[in-house]
């Protein structure tokens, strides 16, 4: 079953956003599998301390991104194809790297800056 153990509530993102994260971060970092099963949707509303229907929508979307597979009476579980772990890679990133690029200039970093702390850092 999959773990949502270190899984933390963020402050100013939606949380069914934040499950949908945390699915496809273990995902692409290869914690979570092909065929792993989920927490019902009860379990982890009840887990996380939320609204069933916040767990409900963040299933509906992953399957509609077709990453998990429901069927009603049944358990969940993940259908991922390989194939698509790499389309989720890249889209992580762009997302995390928007997010940083965004906090940057918000606090008036220069491009130059910004490389010059990526080029340090990378190391």
């Amino acid at each position: 079953m999959i773990s949502f153990e270190h899984f933390s509530i963020e402050d100013g993102s939606p949380l069914y956003l934040q499950i949908i994260r945390h699915i496809k971060q273990g995902i692409v970092a290869g914690t979570i599998q092909d065929q792993d099963e989920m927490p019902s949707r009860r379990v982890l509303s009840s887990l996380l301390g939320v609204n069933p229907n916040t767990v409900q929508k963040a299933y509906r979307m992953l399957e509609e991104e077709q990453i998990i597979e429901s069927h009603t009476g049944a358990k969940s579980y993940v259908a991922i194809r390989e194939e698509q772990i790499e389309g989720l890679r890249k889209e992580l990133l762009e997302s995390n790297a928007k997010a940083v690029i965004h906090a940057m200039k918000q606090m008036g970093i220069t491009r130059e800056e910004a490389l010059s702390l990526i080029e340090r850092y990378w190391e």
